[in-house]
């Protein structure tokens, strides 16, 4: 055994706490990140960019097919093999070498192995030989272990070694048949994709498509998977799945069954924080780490944890904001500096309550930003919903022969300021900053007649949303 002290520790080498130990390490601090996988996470290795690169070669060429002229020149088929290539360079062939090499030029120390907090400020680190090493923490701990995908308890899933998203997104071959139980993101963006490849894809969700979001963003995924050749069963409840030599069968609620070669359970997330020394400082093993808005933990002063294990915002942007927030509020406090902790300060993640922007790479795009108009109005806010379709703008029309797609902003009625905004149609992506910062900079309605969109640039939906608001 052997012992070393820096002034932060961060459980988990994903980009969130690659985030918080660089920050510290600006601040002037130590630090040491431990990290039993691969250095950059599931976002670098088993979602985010792998699940972009599988989608994005089927996203450009639907959009080739729908300009004329350029459609008449698209001839061949997709490259499945290319695109798992493809998949392959944006993950390093799941080598980490690169994020190691970025964590010594950053001034990071890296610890390879399994982390468990100890004691106070005391981390147990692991080796795979079986080695220990016991670290001591100057100042603060952080926990940035993530989470997994969960695996509901219906009889003969976990028999049945179902495909969770690493599995979807790592695969080296496209299997014939995909069923995926699940109407979320990860299960419509992997549907999106599997069906663009060939694979005969049945999505069985319990109720609608991508819920929390606005109504008519799952509507327009569901008919467009269905335009793909995929099934979606909406409302339909799975109760029992069976691994054959053959594949898999589900049974439904309503007395159906599905086969296919694999299935993938993309039914949410768990914290990955069961092992991990939470019964130490009074914490539940297994459960949700809550935190204050700079990421600590309440009833200390040294312990930290920012991403998906406090179910704030389970995306990595908004865990990489918190990370921010918090190792620069660390190095702040270590160091005696000022503290901005009042709402929108320096030091805290405010954005997790109001305006957290999402990006759903399904065909159509989903984006969104702030509160639904279901949120606003639980919320007590008194609103006023505005709906345009997209396809009606110039620039839309431009963009793609037959735009398909919706636009709708939420009015706070008494500020007269947005609360959110969704868009669903081709390539809304590039729309949702501009939402973003007028919902975060509670711009007024009345300010915003004065950003002047470019014509003619599916932009323009943003006046056509002022002017359907009337004022």
């Amino acid at each position: 055994m052997t012992e070393a002290g820096y002034d932060v520790i961060v459980l988990g080498a994903g980009p969130v706490g690659e985030n918080i130990a660089d920050r510290a390490v600006r601040g002037g601090l130590t630090a040491a990140v431990v990290e039993h996988e691969l250095v950059g996470g599931e976002c670098s290795y088993w979602a985010c960019m792998p699940s972009k690169a599988l989608l994005r070669p089927a996203e450009a060429l639907r959009a080739a097919r729908q300009v004329g002229g350029a459609a008449a020149a698209v001839t061949g088929a997709l490259d499945v093999p290319a695109v798992l290539a493809r998949r392959d360079s944006f993950t390093s062939d799941w080598s980490d070498d690169g994020q190691v090499e970025w964590l010594a030029g950053a001034g990071i120390t890296l610890v390879r192995g399994h982390g468990a907090l100890t004691g106070v400020r005391e981390v147990t680190v692991t080796a795979a030989d079986g080695s220990t090493t016991v670290l001591t923490a100057r100042h603060a701990v952080a926990i940035t272990t993530g989470s997994d995908a969960a695996v509901p308890d219906i009889p003969g899933l976990r028999a049945a070694e179902p495909w969770t998203s690493r599995e979807a997104t790592s695969a080296r071959k496209v299997p014939a048949g995909l069923a995926i139980i699940g109407g979320g993101v990860v299960a419509t963006e992997m549907a999106t994709a599997y069906a663009s490849f060939g694979t005969a894809v049945t999505l069985i969700a319990r109720s609608g498509l991508l819920g929390g979001m606005e109504p008519f963003a799952g509507e327009l995924v569901a008919a467009a998977l269905r335009d793909q050749g995929a099934t979606v069963l909406l409302g339909t409840a799975t109760t029992e799945v069976t691994r054959t030599a053959d594949g898999v069968t589900i049974r439904t609620g309503d007395g159906g069954t599905v086969t296919a070669e694999e299935v993938l359970v993309a039914a949410g997330r768990t914290p990955r924080t069961r092992d991990i020394g939470l019964e130490t400082v009074g914490l539940t093993p297994g459960g949700w780490i809550t935190t204050d808005d700079t990421m600590r933990v309440p009833g200390t002063d040294w312990l930290y944890a920012a991403g998906d294990v406090t179910h704030r915002a389970l995306l990595t942007h908004q865990g990489k904001y918190q990370a921010r927030a918090a190792g620069d509020v660390i190095a702040a406090r270590a160091t005696g500096a000022a503290v901005s902790d009042a709402p929108w300060g320096a030091h805290v993640a405010t954005a997790d309550h109001h305006a957290v922007p999402q990006v759903t790479f399904t065909d159509p795009q989903v984006a969104s930003v702030g509160l639904t108009a279901a949120a606003a109005r639980a919320a007590g806010h008194r609103v006023r919903v505005v709906d345009y379709e997209i396809g009606r703008v110039a620039g839309a029309s431009l963009h793609a022969d037959g735009y398909t797609g919706t636009a709708r902003m939420v009015v706070d009625e008494r500020r007269e300021v947005l609360l959110g905004a969704t868009f669903a149609g081709p390539d809304v992506a590039e729309l949702l900053q501009a939402a973003t910062i007028a919902v975060v900079g509670e711009v007024p309605v009345a300010r915003l007649w004065h950003a002047v969109p470019a014509y003619p640039t599916v932009s323009e939906i943003w006046l056509r949303l002022l002017e359907t608001y009337g004022r």
